[in-house]
């Protein structure tokens, strides 16, 4: 089976709390975007056979969609094994939940491989073991997100939005960014229901206007050059520009697909990893 495994942005991401555990309890609004990896996956007689097009990807159990054939096939008595090639287009390390999404991805498949017949909520209960964006990269498409991100609720759709996005040259990690994240300093919290109305009004400039990313407080701090980024996607005629997770990915908004056009060329001769896509 091919499978696509799309990426997400964050179009809001709040902190509200912690737990006793030292999670932090997140609400945030998360959009599919029409970037994606491809996955395949094979029936082999036994085992967990990797590969990947990216040298720098490990290809054994650190790698976690190995993690989840191995927790797909205990948790239903799999005795035959799997091959997955994954081909990565997503940048690894930038908010886009590349790694979340594979996992996502490789369980759907196995589940129609091996005729499970598992429910996308028996599917989300093992994906949120492996990662907390799982569950939502199970779902796809327009949602908020609660709890560690487990609680989905499917929101209207906000496809077909314009997007340029830009991956610096550097990688970061979001348990630090969770760790130097002081939620009592922050000032601002995303208006989630404004959002909220904005998408279901399909009113981009409502939404560009009033995204917004609490873990930039940490982010941005450290790397400057997302400043930079927002602030000439903004220059060049983006309706709003945010980061995306823990970052380092900043995405802007735009209503025409010239000017959107214009601001990938310009960030193409800076930046390797530069994206022009729409939300799906």
């Amino acid at each position: 089976m091919l499978i696509k495994a799309h990426a997400k942005i964050n179009i809001s991401l709040d902190v509200v709390g912690k737990r006793e555990d030292g999670y932090h309890l997140l609400k945030m609004i998360m959009q599919m975007i029409d970037l994606y990896d491809l996955i395949e996956v094979n029936k082999i007689k036994s085992g967990i056979q990797l590969s990947c097009n990216k040298h720098y990807i490990p290809v054994d159990e650190r790698n976690l969609t190995y993690k989840a054939a191995k927790i797909f096939m205990e948790e239903y008595s799999i005795k035959e094994g799997v091959e997955i090639n994954i081909k990565k287009n997503i940048p690894v390390a930038a908010g886009l939940a590349g790694g979340s999404t594979d996992v996502a991805a490789v369980l759907k498949a196995m589940n129609n491989i091996f005729k499970v017949q598992a429910t996308e909520e028996q599917l989300m209960k093992l994906g949120v073991k492996i990662g907390a964006d799982v569950p939502y990269c199970i779902i796809g498409g327009t949602a908020l997100c609660e709890g560690i991100g487990e609680i989905v609720t499917p929101l209207e759709s906000f496809k077909n939005q314009i997007l340029v996005l830009v991956k610096p040259n550097f990688g970061v990690s979001t348990k630090e960014v969770y760790q130097a994240l002081d939620i009592s300093r922050v000032q601002r919290h995303p208006s989630t229901d404004i959002l909220i109305s904005g998408i279901e009004q399909n009113n981009l400039k409502v939404v560009s206007d009033n995204m917004k990313n609490i873990l930039e407080n940490v982010t941005l701090k450290k790397h400057s050059i997302l400043r930079d980024i927002k602030r000439e996607m903004v220059n060049m005629g983006a309706l709003g520009a945010l980061m995306s997770g823990s970052g380092p990915t900043v995405f802007g908004f735009f209503d025409d697909m010239l000017r959107a056009q214009i601001c990938y060329d310009k960030f193409k001769t800076k930046y390797t990893e530069v994206f022009l896509t729409r939300t799906i």
